[in-house]
């Protein structure tokens, strides 16, 4: 990966915002990887050389391992694990996955996971979360032997503004519990191995020079299309509808002299820069021509 420091950042910050401190120890994948797109992993591993990354594209991931520290510091309480690195082997590979709490209860294990994060990602639903805490769920179970009983996300709402506090779903606080819904036993294990033979699959095709699978709506972010109700000569939308019915049942309300513009659903994650090998992405890139 290359480092840039667009922002003329000082030397020291630059090496205090970059320094290298994740490893998924002596294991074939980890956790995090599993659930995200095999093609996003495997494109990295292809073009590490040519990603670049400017320093202050670090700053929240640093704070975030700031965060952990502290509280891993003040885990010296009975029956608290922090910071744990599971590992198991499964199918051919070793899994392992960095638990940053455990609570150990005698009824079974509570299972926390510390993020730095937007209120936006509290206020909505985040499939990821729920993904990744069932995996732990998984790991802490086959590794371990232990039940889990609850898993939850403790909050770092990093832009919560207090004047919003009052406000309807907002947070009322810059710190908060997110509880994450439990799968039972059975869904884990169909989840695990399904994207354990996912990876696996897309691992073979990388080896041999195959196809790589391409990345699902899910894993790309993407809006649904939408249907635009405009009046001619007119650059501003006077409805947005989320269905072509809709928009004509309005466009006949209308008249003459106005149309439907269908707008396309864009892939939030590939065209908002949030993924590192968008430039090497043949399924993202062929879009793009299309398109022009």
């Amino acid at each position: 990966m290359k480092i840039t420091n667009k922002h003329n950042l000082p030397d020291v910050v630059v090496s205090a915002l970059t320094k290298e401190t994740y490893s998924r120890g002596k294991s074939d994948i980890s956790v995090t990887t599993l659930i995200d797109a095999p093609r996003v992993g495997l494109l990295k591993k292809l073009h590490d050389d040519k990603i670049e990354m400017d320093a202050v594209d670090f700053l929240w991931s640093r704070f975030g391992t700031a965060m952990h520290n502290v509280f891993e510091d003040a885990a010296d309480h009975k029956g608290i694990i922090s910071e744990e690195r599971l590992f198991l082997d499964y199918q051919g590979w070793c899994v392992s996955g960095a638990i940053d709490l455990q609570t150990i209860d005698s009824d079974g294990v509570i299972i926390s996971d510390y993020k730095v994060t937007s209120v936006w990602s509290v206020i909505n639903d985040k499939v990821e979360w729920h993904n990744q805490l069932n995996a732990y769920a998984w790991l802490v179970r086959h590794a371990k032997g232990m039940r889990v009983k609850s898993l939850r996300i403790i909050a770092i709402l990093r832009d919560w503004q207090r004047r919003k506090a009052t406000e309807l779903n907002y947070p009322s606080a810059p710190m908060m519990i997110v509880d994450i819904p439990l799968w039972s036993e059975s869904e884990q294990d169909d989840y695990m191995q399904g994207r354990i033979n996912l990876h696996q699959a897309a691992d073979f095709e990388y080896a041999t020079g195959g196809t790589l699978p391409e990345c699902s709506g899910k894993e790309r972010w993407t809006k649904a299309d939408s249907f635009a109700v405009k009046k001619k000569g007119r650059v501003r939308a006077l409805k947005v509808h989320d269905s072509m019915d809709s928009a004509k049942k309005y466009l006949e309300e209308l008249g003459d002299g106005h149309y439907i513009e269908e707008r396309k659903g864009e892939p939030t994650r590939c065209a908002g820069n949030w993924c590192r090998v968008a430039d090497w992405c043949g399924q993202y890139q062929d879009e793009l021509d299309l398109n022009e």
